[in-house]
C-alpha cells in the first residue's frame, strides 16, 4: 500500500480529496502525515480531526523562503513516517534539494493551470488577466524549478466569457479534488514499494 505525506498552507480541501478517495476504496493508499508551513493552517485541523499524525514546518521566521535545514528536517520527518510518495496540496513554498533528493522523483504537485501555461500564484487570476478561452488542472512531478516538472496528468476546461477568477478557482477545485486522488493512484503504480 503506498504511504503518503502531505505538504500544505492552506485549508487542505486537496488532502480532504485525498483522505475521501482512500476512504471510499478509490485509492489504495493511507495518509501517514501532514506537515504544513502555518501553524493556523485548516489542513492541521483537518489532519487532527481524522486522527492523521501532523506537525509545523518552522521556517525560521522566513516568509516564502523553504531553508535548506528546514527542508532536510522535513525529509527526515517524512522518512521517519514511511512516506513513499510526497504530495503537496497548496504548499507554498519552492522545494529544493535536500527534499527533492530524499524522494526523487517522488514528489506530486498539483497545479490549477494547464501546465506550461499560468505557472506561479494565483493562477486562476493569471487565466482570467490573460483573457484565455482555456485553462485546466494539471498534476506534476516536482523538480528544482517553479512548476515546471514532468506533466502525470492533465485536465483541461473552458473559461466561460464574464467569468470572474473566484469562479474560475471554484471550478478548478471541483477538478482538482476529483484528479488528484486518481493522478496519485495511477503515479503510485509505477512506484517500487
Amino acid at each position: 500500500m503506498l504511504t503518503l505525506g502531505i505538504l500544505g498552507s492552506g485549508s487542505g480541501s486537496n488532502m480532504q480529496a485525498i483522505l475521501d478517495a482512500i476512504n471510499g476504496g478509490h485509492l489504495e493508499a493511507r495518509i501517514a502525515l501532514v506537515l504544513s508551513d502555518k501553524p493556523d493552517a485548516l489542513i492541521l485541523q483537518r489532519a487532527a480531526k481524522n486522527g492523521i499524525p501532523h506537525a509545523v514546518i518552522e521556517c525560521a521566521g522566513h516568509r516564502n523562503k523553504f531553508p535548506q535545514t528546514t527542508q532536510q528536517e522535513t525529509a527526515t520527518k517524512l522518512k521517519q513516517a514511511g512516506v513513499d510518495l510526497v504530495c503537496l496540496a497548496g504548499f507554498m513554498r519552492l522545494v529544493k534539494a535536500p527534499l527533492l533528493d530524499a524522494f526523487p522523483s517522488r514528489i506530486l504537485n498539483i497545479h490549477p493551470s494547464l501546465l506550461p501555461a499560468f505557472p506561479g500564484v494565483a493562477a486562476w487570476e493569471q487565466a482570467v488577466n490573460a483573457k484565455a478561452k482555456e485553462t485546466g488542472v494539471t498534476v506534476h512531478i516536482v523538480d528544482s524549478g517553479m512548476d515546471t516538472g514532468p506533466i502525470v496528468l492533465q485536465e483541461a476546461m473552458k473559461v466561460n466569457a464574464g467569468e470572474t477568477a473566484d469562479q474560475l478557482h471554484a471550478r478548478l477545485q471541483i477538478v482538482e479534488h476529483r484528479i488528484y486522488p486518481l493522478a496519485i493512484g495511477q503515479y503510485g503504480s509505477t512506484i517500487d514499494l
